[in-house]
This record gives C-alpha cells, sequence and structure tokens, in this order.
C-alpha cells in the first residue's frame, strides 16, 4: 500500500435507493472473549485478556470477560436472533484457550463441541458462519512462554488451526487466519493499552513477523485440511492515512505511519517481503534478524482468497511540532506514555472536524472508499471483503423499553454508501459485515462502550434489537440502500 492518496473523496449523498451487487454477504460480526463468557467452563483456561481485565487500571471499573453476553449459553436464542434480521452470514472467533487450553497438545473436545454445535445451528438457520482463529486471546500459558514475540507461537498457532480446520472444515467455507494483527502485536506489546500490555518497540516488531508466520502456519494447516472450495484469508485494521497538509514533512509522517501500520502486513502477506523503507525506518531499534530464511516463502506461499478489511475512521498524520507535543499520543488507540508505532514515536495524530462516535473517533466515510480504491490498485485481482465496521454511541432504552439510535443509522448508511461508492469505481467487494451484532465487553473500555446494533442489558442479558438492527435487516434482506431520508 502506500500514502499517496492524500485527500478524502467527495461525499455527494444519493438522492433515491441503490442496489448493492447480486450475491453480496450481509452480515455481523462478533469475537469469542467479548461475548461469550463461561471464561472457566469446560475446560477453558485463562487467556491473555483474562489476566489483564484483572490487573488493576488495565480496564474500566476492573470489568472482566467473565459472564460479557453469555453467548455460550444462549447461541442458540443468538442464531435465532440473527436469523430474525435475516442476514446471511455470522463471523465468530474461536477462542484458542477453549479449544487448546495451553496452546500445545490435544484439543478439549468439549470446546470443540460448543463451535460445532454453533456451526450447526448457524446452518439449520441458513447463516453462513465465517470463522476466525485468532480475535487478540492468547492463551496465558504461551504468554508466560514468551508470547508473539517468541517464534514457537507461531508453531503452536499452525497446530491449532489444523485442529479447528479439521473439526469444522466440513461445513464452514470462510476462514481468516487472524483479526488485526496490528492490534495484537502494537497494542499488546508496543503501547501496552491491550493485553498483554508489555511496552517494548522491538518486542511489538518481533510480534508482527511471528503473526504473520502464523498466517503462514495456519494457512498451510488450512489447505492441507479444508475441501478446495474453502476461502482462506486474514483481516486486517488497515489505516486510511491522510497527512494534516502536503508540506514534505507531513508527506514522510504518512510515509511512515503507513509503513508500520499498514505494509509492515500487507508486505509480507501479499507481496512476500518486507518494504524496505520500513526496515530502514526500524534499523536503529531492530536488525530484523528474527525473518529467518524461508519465512517470508511460508507466508506468503498461499495467496489469500480475499482481504478481510475493518474500518472505522481515517488517520491524520504530521510531523510532530512543539506546539503540538500532545497530539503525539492521540492516535485514537488508548492513552498510554508509550507508542505503538516503533521508529515514527514524533507523529502527531490528529481528529478530524465533524461528529464523532463514542470513541472519540471522526465519522468520515469517505475514508472507507477511499481505502478500499487503494486496496484495488494496490492489490489488483484480490476480492475485498469489510469484515468490520460500526460505531459505538451513548444508547439507552425509552420509556417503552425500545432502543433507537438515529447517529448509528446514519453512520451505517454513510459507509454503506461509501462502499457503493467503490464498488461503482471497480471495487471488487463481495461482502459487509456489521460491527457488532451485540453490545459487548469493549476490551480496555470494558462495558462502557456499545457497538451492537442489539441492545444487551448485562443484568438480565435481555437482548434488545435496536433500531439501527431492523435498519439493517431490511437493507440486507433487500440488498438496497434507501435514499437518506427514507433511511434515518
Amino acid at each position: 500500500m502506500t500514502a499517496s492518496d492524500t485527500r478524502p473523496a467527495t461525499a455527494t449523498a444519493a438522492t433515491t435507493s441503490r442496489q448493492f451487487p447480486s450475491g453480496f454477504l450481509w452480515g455481523a460480526a462478533t469475537a469469542a472473549y467479548q461475548i461469550e463468557g463461561a471464561a472457566a467452563e469446560d475446560g477453558r483456561t485463562p487467556s491473555i485478556w483474562d489476566t489483564f481485565s484483572r490487573t488493576p487500571g488495565k480496564v474500566f471499573e476492573g470489568q472482566t470477560g467473565d459472564v460479557a453476553a453469555d453467548h455460550y449459553h444462549r447461541f442458540r436464542d443468538d442464531v435465532r436472533l440473527i436469523a430474525d434480521l435475516g442476514l446471511s452470514a455470522y463471523r465468530f472467533s474461536v477462542s484458542w484457550s477453549r479449544v487448546q487450553p495451553t496452546g500445545r497438545g490435544p484439543a478439549v473436545q468439549r470446546g470443540l463441541d460448543f463451535y460445532r454445535a454453533l456451526v450447526d445451528e448457524l446452518l439449520e438457520h441458513g447463516i453462513q458462519p465465517a470463522v476466525t482463529l485468532y480475535h487478540w486471546d492468547l492463551p496465558q500459558e504461551l504468554e508466560d512462554a514468551g508470547g508473539w514475540p517468541q517464534r514457537d507461537t507461531a508453531e503452536r498457532f499452525g497446530d491449532y488451526a489444523r485442529i479447528v480446520g479439521e473439526a469444522l472444515g466440513d461445513r464452514v467455507e470462510h476462514w481468516i487466519t487472524l483479526n488485526e494483527p496490528w492490534c495484537s502485536a502494537f497494542l499488546g506489546y508496543g503501547s501496552g493499552v491491550h493485553a498483554p500490555g508489555r511496552t517494548d518497540p522491538v518486542a511489538a516488531l518481533r510480534a508482527a513477523h511471528h503473526l504473520n508466520l502464523a498466517h503462514g502456519r495456519a494457512a498451510a494447516a488450512l489447505r492441507d485440511t479444508l475441501p478446495a472450495r474453502a476461502q482462506v484469508a486474514a483481516t486486517l485494521n488497515l489505516h486510511q492515512i491522510r497527512p494534516l497538509t502536503d508540506s514534505p514533512a507531513d508527506l514522510d509522517a504518512a510515509r511512515r505511519i503507513d509503513a508500520v501500520g499498514n505494509r509492515v502486513f500487507t508486505g509480507p502477506l501479499i507481496k512476500g517481503a518486507y518494504p524496505q523503507d520500513l526496515l530502514r525506518d526500524t534499523e536503529r531499534l531492530t536488525d530484523w534478524s528474527f525473518v529467518r530464511a524461508g519465512d517470508l516463502a511460508a507466508i506468503h506461499r498461499h495467496p489469500l482468497d480475499f482481504l478481510g478489511i475493518n474500518y472505522y475512521a481515517p488517520t491524520v498524520v504530521s510531523a510532530a511540532t512543539a506546539s503540538d507535543p500532545d497530539n503525539a499520543r492521540n492516535d485514537g488507540h488508548g492513552a498510554s506514555d508509550h507508542s505503538p508505532w516503533p521508529a515514527a514515536e514524533d507523529v502527531a495524530f490528529h481528529q478530524a472536524d465533524g461528529p464523532r462516535t463514542a470513541m472519540g473517533w471522526s465519522v468520515d466515510a469517505t475514508g472507507l472508499s477511499d481505502l478500499l480504491l487503494r486496496c484495488t490498485r494496490d492489490f489488483p485481482g484480490l476480492p475485498l471483503l469489510i469484515t468490520e465496521n460500526g460505531a459505538a454511541y451513548e444508547d439507552i432504552p425509552g420509556p417503552d423499553g425500545s432502543v433507537h439510535d438515529p447517529e448509528r443509522i446514519a453512520y451505517l448508511h454513510s459507509h454503506l454508501d461509501a462502499v457503493l461508492k467503490a464498488v461503482d469505481n471497480g471495487a471488487d467487494v463481495r461482502g459487509y459485515f456489521l460491527w457488532s451484532l451485540m453490545d459487548n465487553f469493549e476490551w480496555a473500555y470494558g462495558y462502557s462502550k456499545r457497538f451492537g446494533a442489539v441492545y444487551i442489558d448485562y443484568d438480565t442479558q435481555a437482548r434488545i434489537p435496536k433500531s439501527s438492527a431492523h435498519w439493517y435487516a431490511r437493507v440486507a434482506r433487500t440488498g438496497e440502500l434507501p435514499a437518506p431520508e427514507a433511511g434515518a
């Protein structure tokens, strides 16, 4: 990827309804630790997020995912809810420590049985399962042995992928090895705002490489295991980077963030090499000797069948100056005295003007269309799947118990319109997964942020579809994006 496209596309709202391509996949997404609960049941052992959430000061009000949305016990009701919304697909993640508690050795069949039952229930309701193997919940025993900075973790991930592939491969066609490895590496080992909470830039770079290698090992295991029709991919939270100005310093700031925010993964996964400018930028930190002979070939050997893209807001950057030192930590990824941007710690981040979500993130759908078109240019022939897009707002039930969220409807409308604009300009976008199906444990924010289309009353575990859920259901059933005045 490049950071050369620096200005947002002009947004012009359509005045009539518009149709998505035939066969477009409509879904919603979740992650295991965020919704399952049952943290100590049926053989599951702690993950790094169980440990991190119990570390004082790391998670809002000391909240944990011990119960979360209790999906482990309520999954049949949740699948019926997905079916009632008319969605054709559901993306969920498998808890590694539920399936393989120590991160090595034989599987716990009770853990696999849960996912077998979930997949069967989805298929019975005509819903395609999309499996993510890793959504940040590394078994704690593997972290105790060194975690992602250690090469052996990638080898263990290949074994785990084979276990899950053998259990579910006859019924699942869409497979995602890793979700947002940038967060796993750079928020987990760089800034420390995510589990396991370490703050070592070299460890973060090592983790990034071993996550890439883990994808390669998992892809090889899945290809050995799955039917030929199965599709194997990875999901990246690619940063749509915009320099604050066209000055050489700001353009270089954008290049550096693009290198360590995007191309550190797209280079090896899609093009088979790390970008040379990334290696030069980081040479004062590491000589990259942890990249061994054969690693890049292993990472790239099995081409992606599609690229999963998670998008929430654009990233606006500049070279830091004496007048804006605070912006060097204002990247939207959580407060820390440590940067998740190795060799780019001095880059300043800026919030665009206009509306923001409850996360403080800018609402700017032009970033999504720009990102899809960049991927189309940089990776010709590679299908794209939007595996996460959504927004958190302050959702509160009304006197009648219903939850109205017009801000989320407006957000979804503008971003789906952006998808259609990209499709009209040649992007091969195959589907869209709303983040998230339901309110959940939002990592370091605990239960204070609500991304769900379905409201969760955490005291009673009642599920209340918000007005955005009903709006999205109509779009999914018809494949038609209504005009803004009809959609809002």
